[in-house]
């Protein structure tokens, strides 16, 4: 069984909608923290009242060794309790190793975010059984057994700006066609294509796809809108859903599956009945 949290997907504004954005730490911003977080607002639904069973002393040991690393601002052993690669949202780029991390510490652990950690306390971290353990209402995840850090839900002011003008840039390589929209969300390579979900409003998404070996800044093959978005369980795995006449072209991300589960499924059917599936891996700059 594979279990990563890798993805994001609107954690900010369904934190603010149902008021559980209680700390300053989560900042405003409509549209951000877009993909991994759909996961996120369906726990914290399943935890509005944080689970109350006693930790076991080395998890409890685990916790007190993060924030003991913070208070001394070891970035070389916090590097060192890293679960690679430290995701995050898209397009900023994934911290793949302890080199890395060690550079960007600063972008993703400003002083706001470095000082929650350091002043929180063992009560303020709470299990959600195979998921991990979270500091608050999921600001920062750690692994339930090594007490690794799995997940970082936080942006700093570095990578907002840093995600903007990422964004910005990316727009301008698209074909003029596609260069309106909101936020990205997905760029997927498959067997056959080069495949990009983008959020054009509030769960609008547009599907745009090239044959392998186009560049995105040519015409796209095929466009398709009104895309919706569905969760399937709490887990985390989703699908978009896209209608072209008797087509259907679902888009499934896989976040919980086998080891071997592909990032997303491509599926297309027609007429109800499935006539391509092939999986396909996310690119990341």
């Amino acid at each position: 069984m594979r279990v990563e949290l890798k993805d994001k997907a609107k954690i900010q504004h369904i934190y603010e909608r149902n008021n559980l954005a209680k700390s300053p730490l989560i900042k405003e911003s409509s549209l951000q923290m877009k993909s991994l977080l759909l996961f996120f607002s369906l726990l914290i639904c399943n935890l509005a009242h944080p689970q109350n069973q006693k930790l076991a002393a080395y998890k409890i040991a685990n916790i007190n060794k993060v924030i003991a690393s913070f208070k001394q601002n070891d970035i070389g052993r916090i590097s060192k309790l890293i679960n690679y690669p430290l995701r995050r949202e898209y397009p900023i780029p994934d911290i793949k190793n302890e080199k890395e991390f060690k550079l960007r510490f600063k972008q993703v652990f400003d002083d706001s975010l470095v000082r929650m950690i350091c002043r929180s306390n063992t009560k303020q971290w709470s299990e959600a059984g195979w998921r991990g353990i979270m500091l608050d209402y999921g600001i920062v995840w750690i692994d339930s057994y090594d007490g690794k850090i799995i997940a970082v839900n936080y942006q700093s002011d570095f990578e907002k700006k840093w995600r903007m003008d990422l964004i910005k840039k990316e727009k301008a390589s698209l074909h003029s066609s596609l260069q309106q929209f909101e936020t990205p969300l997905y760029k997927i390579k498959t067997k056959n294509n080069l495949i990009r979900i983008d959020e054009l409003s509030d769960n609008n998404y547009r599907y745009a796809s090239w044959k392998i070996g186009k560049a995105e800044s040519s015409e796209p093959d095929l466009v398709l809108t009104n895309g919706q978005f569905e969760s399937l369980g709490t887990g985390g795995n989703h699908v978009i859903k896209f209608t072209n006449n008797n087509f259907k072209y679902l888009v499934y991300r896989n976040i919980i599956g086998e080891d071997k589960s592909p990032d997303i499924t491509l599926e297309v059917e027609k007429d109800g009945e499935v006539i391509l599936s092939e999986g396909g891996s996310l690119v990341k700059p």
